[in-house]
């Protein structure tokens, strides 16, 4: 349809309303149970919205409102079709995803991290993503193990 009929204030601002799509990086989707979830309620937070960007009646405000919904729709959608549940690790004898492990650094902070899934990561709240480079350093060791994490080791206190 032209932009003559319809009010718009021009094709290119129609065009500035399509953002570029979140990256995602090419690492297996590893989840826990949870964090499924979250991705579900995410991707149903992103339809709401849509839904509402999409009942206004101003069609430059529609497609203002709802860019983010669309960008974060199809982004929610791939990652909850490529997410691989990961069951809760059986033993603590060797880090795993799943488990939350405790660790002292060279200058004697004791720190602990449950090892979750990209999505659900959150480093201020306890949990770091599988691919980060603490969990990499982690993955397959033991209790009494020290890792060496760039110019700093980690001694591995307790795994759960």
């Amino acid at each position: 349809m032209s932009v003559a009929f319809v009010k718009e204030e021009s094709a290119e601002a129609a065009s500035e309303t399509i953002l570029p799509a979140r990256p995602i990086s090419d690492r297996i989707n590893l989840v826990t149970e949870a964090g499924l979830r979250l991705l579900q309620d995410e991707l149903a937070r992103a339809r709401q919205a849509f839904e509402a960007a999409d009942a206004l009646e101003d069609v430059n405000e529609r497609r203002r409102q709802s860019a983010l919904p669309v960008r974060d729709m199809r982004y929610y959608a791939e990652r909850v079709r490529t997410a691989q549940v990961s069951p809760p690790p059986i033993s603590n004898d060797v880090i795993a995803f799943g488990h939350t492990v405790t660790f002292e650094r060279d200058d004697g902070r004791k720190q602990t991290f449950k090892i979750v899934g990209e999505d659900e990561a959150d480093p201020s709240h306890g949990s770091i993503s599988h691919g980060s480079p603490v969990a990499l350093a982690l993955l397959g060791k033991r209790v009494g193990d020290v890792v060496q994490l760039g110019k700093d080791e980690l001694e591995i206190l307790s795994i759960s």
